[in-house]
C-alpha cells in the first residue's frame, strides 16, 4: 500500500477529549504581562469569576479552585468530606470514576466498586439494592462521573439521587463532571447533588491548569468532622480567605484566571449555558449521524448502544475489524486531524471524536470529512456517507433568513 500525500499543511485541528481546542479570545488573554497580582485587574477578575462560578454548575454551593487538573479536584473533594476507614460507593461506568476511587483509597478510604459495563450507564436500580442492603449507613459518599470520556457515556444523575433517596440512604452524591460541565446539561442544586468535580480544559475551554469543586450544604457539614484535612486542599481557609490569593492556598493561576474570565464572556455572549448545550446538542446529533451511516457489520458503530445516555461531549467509536491505531495515524500525520486513542480497554479497537467547547459546524464537518477519507484511504467497509448525514442535522438547525 502507498503511503500517500500529506495533505497536513494547513492549521490543524484537535479532536480530543479534551484538551479541547482554545479560542483565541482565551489565547490572547493569558498571554498578557503579568499584573499586579495584589491590586486592579486581576482582583477584579478573580471577584468576578468566583461570583459567577455558582451558576456555572447550577448551585448555591461553595467554589473553590485548585490549581490542578482534575485529579487535584477529586484529592481536595476526599480531603474535605472523609475520615481514615470511612467507605465510598463508586458507580463504574467505565474509567474515571474508578480512578477517583483508587486516589481515595491511597489516602486511607475504603472503597468498593458497583461494577457496570462499558457499553452503558450505571443502572439507578443496582444503586438503590447496594444502598438499602447497607442498613448500618456505613457508606459514607457515592462517587459517580455524568461522562465518562473513556466509554463516552452520560450517566442520569437526577435518577441516581432518586435511587439513594428510594433507599433511605444518607450517603453523599458526589459527581464529576471533567468531562460534560459546559457541554451537558447540568443542574447540581435541582438533581440533589453533594459535591461536583469539574475542570477548565474541556467545556470551559481554557488549557489544563485549574479545576473545581462546588460544596453544597451536606458536604460542607461532613467537612467538620472530616480526617483527611490537609494544609493546601483544605476549605476552611480558602472559605475564610481575608485576601483574594488565599483562595488559592497562595500564588494565584494568574493566566489561567484571565482565559477563563474571558471563556465565561464568550458563554454569556452565546446566551449563556441554556444556549451552549443545545448547540452542543446538535453537533453531537450530528457526529453520532455520521457514525450511524458509517456502521456495517464488523465495522464502525457507536460504542454506547442506549441513545438516552450518548455524552454530547465525545463519542467513543468502535472500529471492528479496522485497525484504530492505523486511522487515527492517517488523519494525523497525512491529514492534520488527531482523534482520541481508546482507553481503558479500547486500545486499538476504538477512536474518540470529542465535540465539546469551542466549535462550530464548519469544524464539526471538517473533522467527520477527514475521517471519512481516512477510512476509505484504508478500504475500510463504510455503510454511508458520514458527511452527509451529519450536514442534514445541521441543516435541519439552521435557521433560514
Amino acid at each position: 500500500m502507498s503511503s500517500g500525500i500529506s495533505l497536513a499543511h494547513g492549521r490543524p485541528l484537535v479532536a480530543t477529549p479534551g484538551p479541547s481546542i482554545i479560542p483565541d479570545r482565551v489565547l490572547a488573554a493569558m498571554a498578557r504581562p503579568m499584573p499586579n497580582m495584589y491590586a486592579g485587574d486581576i482582583v477584579r477578575i478573580t471577584e468576578e469569576i468566583f461570583a459567577q462560578l455558582p451558576a456555572v454548575a447550577g448551585t448555591a454551593g461553595h467554589p473553590f479552585v485548585v490549581i490542578g487538573n482534575g485529579h487535584a479536584a477529586w484529592q481536595m473533594t476526599i480531603a474535605n468530606t472523609l475520615s481514615t476507614g470511612d467507605k465510598v460507593l463508586v458507580l463504574e461506568s467505565g474509567r474515571f470514576a474508578v480512578g477517583w476511587g483508587n486516589m481515595a483509597a491511597v489516602s486511607g478510604v475504603d472503597v468498593e466498586v458497583l461494577p457496570g459495563t462499558d457499553r452503558g450507564p450505571v443502572v439507578p436500580g443496582a444503586v438503590q439494592a447496594r444502598l438499602a442492603a447497607d442498613t448500618g449507613h456505613e457508606i459514607s459518599a457515592v462517587l459517580v462521573v455524568q461522562t465518562d470520556t473513556a466509554t463516552s457515556v452520560r450517566n442520569d444523575i437526577p435518577a441516581i439521587r432518586a435511587a439513594i433517596t428510594a433507599a433511605g440512604h444518607p450517603a453523599l452524591l458526589m459527581v464529576d463532571c471533567i468531562a460534560s460541565l459546559g457541554c451537558d446539561r447540568y443542574e447540581m442544586d435541582a438533581w440533589g447533588v453533594d459535591v461536583t468535580v469539574a475542570a477548565c480544559q474541556k467545556g470551559l475551554m481554557v488549557p489544563p491548569g485549574i479545576s473545581f469543586v462546588w460544596a453544597g450544604p451536606r458536604a460542607l457539614a461532613a467537612y467538620e468532622t472530616a480526617g483527611l484535612r490537609t494544609g493546601y486542599f483544605d476549605w476552611g481557609p480558602r472559605m475564610a480567605a481575608e485576601e483574594y490569593y488565599h483562595l488559592f492556598a497562595g500564588t494565584p493561576p494568574i493566566p489561567h484566571l484571565a482565559g477563563l474570565h474571558e471563556a465565561l464572556a464568550l458563554i454569556q455572549e452565546e446566551g449563556g449555558f441554556g444556549a451552549v448545550w443545545r448547540r452542543h446538542q446538535i453537533l453531537a446529533d450530528a457526529v453520532r449521524a455520521a457514525v450511524t451511516a458509517w456502521s456495517t457489520p464488523g465495522g464502525i458503530e457507536l460504542n454506547i448502544t442506549s441513545p438516552a445516555h450518548r455524552s454530547n461531549a465525545v463519542s467513543t467509536v468502535l472500529t471492528g475489524s479496522i485497525d484504530a491505531y492505523r486511522l487515527a495515524e492517517v488523519c494525523e500525520r497525512q491529514a492534520g486531524l488527531t482523534l482520541g486513542a481508546g482507553i481503558g480497554g479500547f486500545g486499538g479497537r476504538a477512536f474518540r471524536i470529542a465535540h465539546m467547547g469551542h466549535l462550530n459546524p464548519p469544524m464539526v464537518l471538517g473533522a467527520l470529512g477527514t475521517i471519512e477519507a481516512g477510512l476509505r484511504s484504508l478500504g475500510s467497509p463504510v455503510g454511508g456517507s458520514g458527511v452527509a448525514a451529519a450536514a442534514q442535522v445541521i441543516g435541519e438547525a439552521l435557521i433560514v433568513g
